[in-house]
């Protein structure tokens, strides 16, 4: 589904639904990180970017203070009382479908963040498509909490602004949806702009927009799809964070931000060898976003191949949330001239991206194709993204 037509498809699912046209349509885009992975949630750093693909909202009120959510994910509305919402979020969670809990956990987040009671706003039907690939690591789920956050909070009046419509999105997703993850996706998806990363600061949410210079430069990103599918509120992902957590407590710091790699010998000896290669991973990513950003503003965008290719190492060997369609995605588009390659997202599949010339785009892609076919996998779903906007009305 390309853009047009999931902006059509919302309408028309709306209209289906109710009967009416609606009344405001709004998008937030999925995102791609360039580099920071796992990162977000030790109070690290991350440079992720906006992509052109986005979720649609449309959105028209109610009178009967019910919100009622419809999807192409799966067309059977879910409707329930706004003065419900706290009877679901978050230990009732599984009385409605999963998918429902991201708009939904979003509404009921972004009344507490307001602290405005459910009478006090209106209700609403809402209808949603989206053209960000599910399961492949670019954020398809904050992309519907920040389509559905914007859409929400406009309608309602709230006034909040984007870093805490980012933060709304993050409480829905951790204690609606229960996945534990951080800030970094919503906050690429409020925040980002054409051609620039957003180089945040996850602890103190300072957001530096940086230019990345891959048109100037004749680059570009390559997603690297590989359908293997994933999810975050499952145990991998919790599991990592939890070793996280861990190592932090072992030296007596908030958060494995607070650990430089100087530090990465005393930690060594203190842990086992399963929780230090998971803190290695940590430490010496936040070393490598901050190299990236620096690399960036002094060389340019051609000079950070070594950084995303070592962040792909450290995620295969010491976070181990790689998969093996992933680095044969990886070393197929190294071999074939890519600068560098690395997964991106959460792991245990999703995708890879690679930064390559853009005349050199159909020979990486025919490589990644090849060792694919070579290795018995399905075939990977390659395209181009370029740094896009953020969440807005449409």
């Amino acid at each position: 589904m390309t853009g047009t037509d999931a902006a059509a498809a919302a309408r028309e699912l709306f209209i289906r639904t109710t009967g009416q046209k609606p009344e405001g349509a709004w998008s937030a885009p999925g995102r791609v990180n360039l580099i920071g992975e796992h990162t977000d949630y030790n109070d690290g750093f991350v440079l992720p970017f906006a992509i052109p693909h986005r979720t649609h909202v449309r959105l028209g009120p109610r009178d009967d203070g019910r919100i009622r959510v419809v999807s192409t994910f799966d067309e059977v509305p879910v409707e329930v009382a706004l003065g419900d919402l706290d009877a679901l979020f978050p230990e009732n969670r599984g009385r409605v479908p999963e998918w429902s809990t991201y708009p939904l956990g979003v509404a009921w987040a972004l009344l507490r963040a307001a602290g405005r009671p459910a009478d006090s706003v209106t209700g609403v039907d809402i209808a949603i498509a989206s053209d960000v690939p599910v399961g492949a690591g670019l954020s398809s789920s904050a992309a519907i909490e920040s389509a559905t956050a914007i859409a929400l909070d406009e309608t309602w009046g709230l006034g909040l602004d984007r870093v805490a419509l980012a933060q709304v999105g993050r409480t829905a997703e951790n204690e609606a949806v229960g996945a534990p993850t951080g800030i970094m996706d919503q906050m690429a998806s409020m925040l980002g702009e054409p051609d620039r990363a957003i180089f945040l600061d996850c602890r103190s949410l300072v957001a530096t927009v940086t230019g990345l210079g891959f048109a100037a430069a004749d680059l570009e990103i390559l997603v690297l799809d590989t359908g293997v599918t994933h999810a975050h509120s499952t145990g991998g992902y919790r599991e990592r964070r939890a070793s996280c957590e861990l190592g932090a407590r072992i030296m007596g710091v908030p958060a494995l931000r607070d650990l430089s790699v100087d530090d990465l010998p005393t930690a060594q000896a203190r842990m086992d060898d399963v929780t230090f290669r998971r803190v290695r991973h940590i430490v010496t990513e936040n070393q490598r976003v901050q190299d990236t950003v620096r690399t960036l503003r002094a060389s340019g965008p051609r000079a950070i191949g070594d950084l995303l290719t070592a962040s792909h190492a450290s995620m295969r060997d010491d976070f181990e949330i790689s998969v093996p369609e992933l680095d044969t995605a990886v070393d197929a588009a190294l071999a074939a001239g890519a600068v560098g390659a690395r997964m991106t997202g959460g792991g245990f599949g999703g995708a890879a991206i690679a930064l390559v010339d853009r005349a050199h785009r159909t020979a990486v892609a025919a490589s990644v194709e090849a060792a694919f076919a070579a290795a018995g996998y399905a075939a990977p779903h390659i395209f181009p993204v370029t740094p896009s906007a953020g969440a807005a009305r449409s």
